[in-house]
Formats: C-alpha cells, structure tokens, sequence
C-alpha cells in the first residue's frame, strides 16, 4: 500500500481519470453504433440526424482531449459514406 502523500494523492487522481475514461469511451460507442442502427435500419432521415449528432460530438470530445483530431475524422468520414450509400 502506498505511504506517501504524493503517491496516495496520484491513486486518487487515477481511479477519477479512469471513470471518467470509461464514460467517453462508452459514449463513443454509443454514438456509433446509434448511427449503425440508422443505416440497417435504412431510414435516410434517421440516419442524418443520428450522423449531425455524431459529428457534432465526436468533434466536441477533440476539443476535450478524448480523441486525436484525425480520429475523430476518420470515425466521422467511415460514418458518412454508410450514410450517403443509403439509397
């Protein structure tokens, strides 16, 4: 078990880091696979809303620190071309 202040206070900052790691990744997720439903579903109107939502977010976590900028990029293009497909 760690004894000193310095230590104690890193486990602490680590278990917040963690959960908080743990809610962005589940929310990218989410959001993906939201917009994945929209296409099978293939509702082209469903799916332009749920892809608005999913640029908009994942561009939001950049900001954040969530994800690399070319990430969030690559995410959002991949979506985008499903959605343009529906026809």
């Amino acid at each position: 078990m760690a004894s000193h202040k310095s230590s104690l206070k890193r486990i602490r900052q680590t278990k917040v880091k963690a959960e908080r790691n743990r809610f962005y990744r589940t929310r990218v997720k989410n959001i993906i696979r939201d917009v994945n439903e929209a296409i099978e579903s293939g509702d082209k109107d469903k799916a332009a809303v749920a892809m608005q939502i999913a640029n908009r977010d994942l561009h939001k976590f950049v900001s954040k620190g969530i994800l690399k900028k070319n990430t969030a990029a690559r995410r959002v293009g991949r979506l985008q071309v499903k959605v343009n497909a529906i026809a």
